[in-house]
């Protein structure tokens, strides 16, 4: 693990929690400023596409079909944190009480294209809520995230919500996650880096501990480089990339240590890349991507963990992904 860091707690979290928030804050980033966020929310935005059927002509694994695959990957992986809606968490979350989870409070289908109408999404859940379900349950609920689309016709309403979130969060000592996207019929290119890096600055504005963005596409250069300009205008505002589309496991694990290492953002957030394998398979990923987020790694070290992982049995065939 890398060395543990001094956690610079924000002013709007009040005295009585301060204690809370840093417990919360180190527990999912162990220690090291950095965050491994498992991605469970694709089931409202991306419905069963991502669970049932072929991704890249490959048959997604009969583990996928059920929700609690997820939580059982959280449960046995070494993330820093799940997140996912509190109605999967309320169904499955007390059969996994050791994971640190996160609560989606908004979440939109993919149906509505951005061609009949900007993208909004508006909170189903209230941070009162996360707190009542974390006091009645005893839930290791450490933080609540919240999706931006900028450029939306409904931004203002996205950003208010947000806003409150974050500022209501905090006062319960709980962290936050903005995913902070640029989506609508303003934008022409959704990875653009300069649009990015905007996007990261208004989640830093809004008070966020962490923002979530896509890793960007220059039209010239490499995208760790163009990603720096996202990590100078968050500031202390700290942040993850998005994972993406499903790729493979050496090509995504030099992708993610490019990101931390090269760009110098604070981690990844991950759940299609994750999710869409046999539960074994899934858990040595995640615990390859950890050992690069967390432990600082090399992506040799990483896929050593992957293979290791899989048993040595597999190792000729994990090395040929």
């Amino acid at each position: 693990m890398q060395n543990s860091i001094s956690i610079e707690i924000p002013a709007d979290v009040p005295s009585s929690m301060k204690a809370e928030y840093e417990k919360n804050y180190a527990l999912a980033t162990h220690k090291t400023g950095r965050l491994m966020l498992f991605a469970g929310d694709q089931k409202i935005e991306h419905l069963n596409d991502d669970f049932y059927g072929e991704v890249n002509g490959q048959a997604i694994p009969q583990d996928d079909h059920h929700p609690e695959h997820l939580f059982k990957i959280a449960g046995k992986a070494n993330i820093g944190v799940f997140a996912t809606q509190l109605g999967l968490l309320a169904h499955y979350g007390s059969a996994y009480p050791s994971v640190p989870y996160l609560v989606k409070l908004n979440s939109k289908s993919h149906l509505v294209k951005t061609s009949q109408k900007d993208p909004q999404s508006t909170a189903l859940w209230s941070v009162a809520d996360v707190v009542k379900l974390k006091k009645d349950s005893g839930l290791l609920i450490v933080g609540v995230g919240y999706t931006v689309y900028v450029g939306s016709e409904y931004e203002d309403a996205m950003m208010k919500e947000a806003a409150q979130v974050v500022l209501q969060a905090h006062q319960q000592g709980l962290f936050t996650v903005l995913w902070m996207y640029p989506r609508g019929k303003a934008i022409a290119d959704e990875k653009d880096p300069h649009l990015i890096a905007g996007a990261a600055g208004v989640g830093a504005c809004l008070g966020s501990d962490f923002v979530k963005v896509n890793y960007p596409k220059p039209k010239s250069g490499s995208s760790a480089e163009s990603f720096k300009e996202a990590i100078l205008a968050a500031g202390k505002t700290k942040v993850i990339t998005a994972g993406g589309s499903s790729k493979g496991v050496k090509e995504f694990l030099q992708e993610t240590w490019d990101q931390v290492h090269i760009s110098g953002c604070s981690g990844n957030a991950t759940g299609r890349n994750i999710h869409q394998k046999p539960l074994a398979e899934a858990i040595a990923l995640a615990n390859a991507m950890s050992a690069i987020t967390l432990d600082g790694k090399s992506v040799e070290g990483a896929w050593g963990v992957y293979w290791q992982g899989m048993g040595k049995e597999n190792e000729k065939a994990m090395k040929s992904k």
